[in-house]
């Protein structure tokens, strides 16, 4: 059975993951702390993840290696888009994201920085359904500080 998107649920998640992002809040270097939460397909968390100190690991690197193979067929709910490319060497989010096999992305908002942005547009290209703007205005406070240095 695969999980049907819900509004109740999705409002729910995203406000874990924000939770989780307002841990490392100004704890992540020159990146910002975001918060990762996957479901499997039946609907149960099983994977959570905040960026780490100093701005490494990601908080979908993190979330999708406590989930392993339950992700697959998944969702995931993050607070600031999955990067596009890496600034440092790996894989970026986007890209684990689609190796994972997660089917749904929640997402509250576009990140602004060049080397990030797109990384939607490589979910979706791939096939993956993406809904942008839950949890946007909590995201836009919360890297308030973080946009204004990119743009």
């Amino acid at each position: 059975m695969s999980l049907r998107p819900s509004r109740r649920r999705d409002r729910r998640m995203m406000g874990r993951a924000h939770s989780l992002a307002r841990l490392n809040h100004g704890l992540t270097g020159v990146n910002p702390s975001v918060g990762c939460i996957i479901l499997d397909r039946e609907g149960h968390v099983v994977g959570a993840g905040v960026t780490g100190l100093g701005g490494r690991p990601h908080a979908e690197e993190i979330a999708l290696e406590e989930a392993g193979e339950a992700a697959r067929g998944g969702t995931a709910y993050v607070t600031l888009e999955p990067c596009r490319e890496r600034s440092q060497s790996g894989k970026s989010c986007s890209v684990k994201l689609l190796e994972a096999g997660i089917a749904r992305v929640v997402c509250a908002v576009e990140d602004p920085h060049p080397v990030a942005n797109g990384g939607i547009r490589a979910l979706r290209d791939a096939g993956i359904h993406v809904q942008i703007g839950l949890g946007q205005r909590e995201s836009q406070r919360l890297y308030r500080r973080f946009f204004e240095t990119v743009l």
